[in-house]
């Protein structure tokens, strides 16, 4: 039986749809042109403004060859080919065409030298279809950035960006398998010095449309950096409210001192790599003790009032098992844990000569994602609750809309291509632990139409929040809410997300305090994000992705695309190279060799004391032996340490056939 308040907030969705259409009529009425906000140097796009890549299938794209790209980047930094190679001609390209068969999407290549390559992109035809067919098209297209964004094919062209990337050392005090930058193989140390820093943010906010983005400092291990306390700092003072560490959690799990530290000095998310629960599900990152370390880093940063994402590079045969066990553990600890971020592997780095064999037992796609979230916590359906991130671009459109042309800064917008990154958005109930997809009660995608006809009418202020909030409830649905969930809950969400009355919810510039930390707490709904992003690797790439990238590294050549500075042509490589700090002995002659626990060795913990909820039958003791079992290696280590026992086994298999011959040539002399 249903609370009486359903049946009330029932009658006023009905009265919303009569009161929508009078007000969509009138609002087309002669709509006004749009603004240029003092934040960009072009107006605010109309919604059939926004330009689209090719989407659909089959299709025609560009990509690059496995085989090519390895070869030409070793050319360049051996110096028989020049850097500008990558800037003005188009090496390693070819042609990729995305097709549809036996029920999947794949991607394949053929180059003249290497011959055939294909991949899969997704196991679920409707899932890809969904994505691409609600994606709203790319940000206001960059501009003022020629000094930044000069990377050829990989130069980014779309928008600002949502999140800025800023590796300040290659330096680790760990060593992983999957690593998509190698660290602690390379020989050198590439670490950014205090005023190679400042530049970066410096720089950052030069380019159009300036927009509020994330700044992530990752590395290697960003906490090894003796500036990482001073650039949190520096990069608030510019102007950033959401400064972020990519991080294993280490140094916060040993010292809740370095994360006051950080948290005053305005650390408002922490990335934390999560693989799974229990160390059994941690065993490939080679850590005795990782699982007891996250656990203590996750009690010490909320402690420290820092907030936490969950972020766990998915491998199948490895860790797929852990994806439900994850999102568990988030739904038990609603008031601590409020983004869940899975990353599927992506073959770079340490796995850039994987093995065909290895390569399709591990890929995992954002579709795999969708489903194994429905199979392993019975929470979403993939077509019905699972949009790209890019589809939230509309409501960040209506924000800037309603904050007007005099506002500093544009609001953050994803617009990146559909194929990168999806989104489910789940209202957790922080005191009865219900958990309901926000798509399950509100339709998405009839919400977005709405919206998008607010934003291309372009009215003032009031109009433009009176259109939203008639939109919202013409397509909520009540009786499909959490039991305690009301609609005013959801306008106060809608209007802490986007500050659009000026209401305080606890402020989250740089004048923030511990106060307004808690004042955003309290609030008994968790608006718990749970996301997919699929970086790409030589196998799958596409150009038509890499241009629209929302997630840039700011480095000393500028501002790259994650994927062609990680994977692509591999410019991580070749600039951490150009602007190599050390080699590795010198470094350690002048600073000592760093800490590294790997080999099962356990973290050192002052204590280890916790408030979380931990389910005992999630907690894994046993590694995922899927791999073991189809006699697959696991690990680019493992692979490599087999094909080496693989020719041991058959030199020693011909050394009789040798020593005969040997022995034949000597009775002959």
């Amino acid at each position: 039986m249903h609370h009486p308040a359903k049946y009330f907030e029932k009658g006023l969705t009905l009265a919303a749809h009569v009161a929508w259409a009078i007000f969509d009529r009138l609002n087309r009425i002669r709509p006004n042109p749009s603004f240029t906000p003092k934040w960009s140097d072009r107006p605010l796009l109309k919604s059939w403004q926004k330009v689209k890549p090719p989407l659909g299938w089959p299709r025609e794209t560009d990509s690059l060859c496995p085989k090519c790209v390895p070869e030409i980047r070793r050319e360049i930094l051996e110096g028989k080919r020049p850097l500008s190679d990558l800037i003005e001609g188009r090496p390693g390209h070819i042609k990729a065409w995305i097709v549809e068969r036996d029920g999947k999407i794949l991607m394949e290549k053929d180059c003249p030298i290497h011959g055939h390559f294909e991949d899969v992109i997704s196991i679920d035809v409707e899932f890809f279809r969904h994505l691409e067919e609600t994606f709203p098209g790319s940000d206001i297209v960059a501009h003022q950035d020629a000094h930044l964004h000069r990377h050829g094919m990989s130069t980014i062209r779309y928008g600002r960006g949502a999140v800025l990337t800023i590796d300040l050392t290659n330096r680790c005090n760990m060593m992983c398998d999957p690593c998509f930058m190698d660290a602690n193989q390379v020989g050198f140390v590439h670490e950014l010095s205090w005023d190679e820093i400042k530049k970066l943010l410096d720089d950052a906010i030069s380019i159009k449309p300036r927009r509020q983005l994330s700044v992530q400092f990752s590395g290697g291990e960003p906490t090894l950096s003796p500036h990482f306390i001073e650039a949190i700092r520096y990069a608030r003072k510019v102007g950033y409210n959401s400064v972020q560490a990519a991080t294993n959690g280490i140094a916060f799990a040993r010292s809740y001192e370095f994360c006051q530290a950080a948290a005053e000095a305005g650390l408002r998310y922490v990335y934390l790599q999560f693989d799974g629960i229990g160390n059994g599900a941690n065993a490939h990152r080679r850590v005795g003790n990782l699982w007891e370390v996250k656990l203590q880093a996750i009690e010490n940063l909320h402690k420290a009032g820092v907030e936490i994402v969950l972020v766990s590079t998915i491998v199948n045969g490895v860790n797929n098992e852990q994806v439900g066990r994850i999102i568990q553990f988030a739904l038990d600890n609603p008031d601590k844990i409020a983004f869940c971020a899975f990353q599927p592997v992506s073959f770079t780095g340490r796995d850039e000569e994987i093995s065909d064999e290895r390569r399709r037992a591990q890929r995992y796609t954002l579709s795999h994602l969708a489903h194994d979230v429905k199979k392993q916590v019975g929470l979403g359906e993939p077509v019905r609750d699972w949009f790209p991130l890019s589809f939230f671009s509309t409501f960040c459109d209506w924000a800037d809309l309603v904050h007007g042309p005099s506002a500093d800064w544009g609001n953050i917008n994803c617009g990146c291509h559909p194929n990168c990154g999806v989104g489910m958005a789940v209202m957790v109930d922080k005191k009865t632990r219900e958990a309901v997809p926000v798509t399950a009660f509100i339709r998405a995608e009839h919400l977005a139409r709405d919206v998008m006809r607010i934003n291309d009418a372009a009215r003032g202020r009031f109009l433009s929040m009176l259109g939203m909030g008639l939109a919202l409830l013409r397509n909520y649905e009540p009786f499909r809410a959490p039991t305690h969930f009301r609609f005013w809950h959801l306008l106060m969400k809608a209007d802490k997300t986007f500050g659009a009355s000026g209401r305080n919810y606890g402020k989250v510039g740089a004048d923030r305090t511990r106060e307004d930390i808690e004042r955003r707490r309290q609030d008994r709904w968790n608006f718990l994000i749970i996301a997919g992003m699929w970086f790409q690797d030589l196998f799958n790439y596409d150009f038509r992705r890499t241009e629209r990238c929302i997630i840039p590294y700011a480095t000393q050549e500028g501002e790259i695309s994650f994927c062609a500075y990680n994977t692509g042509i591999g410019w991580r490589k070749i600039v951490e190279r150009m602007h190599m700090t050390a080699t590795l002995a010198k470094w350690y002659q002048e600073h000592g060799r760093h800490e590294i626990f790997t080999g099962g060795r356990s973290v050192p913990l002052e204590k280890l004391e916790h408030s979380l909820r931990v389910r005992p039958e999630l907690v894994t003791i046993e590694p995922q032996r899927d791999l073991d079992r189809m006699g697959v290696p696991k690990t680019a280590r493992e692979e490599k340490l087999r094909a080496r026992q693989l020719v041991q086994i058959q030199t020693a298999a011909r050394k009789p056939e040798v020593d005969e011959e040997v022995a034949a040539g000597a009775r002959s002399s």
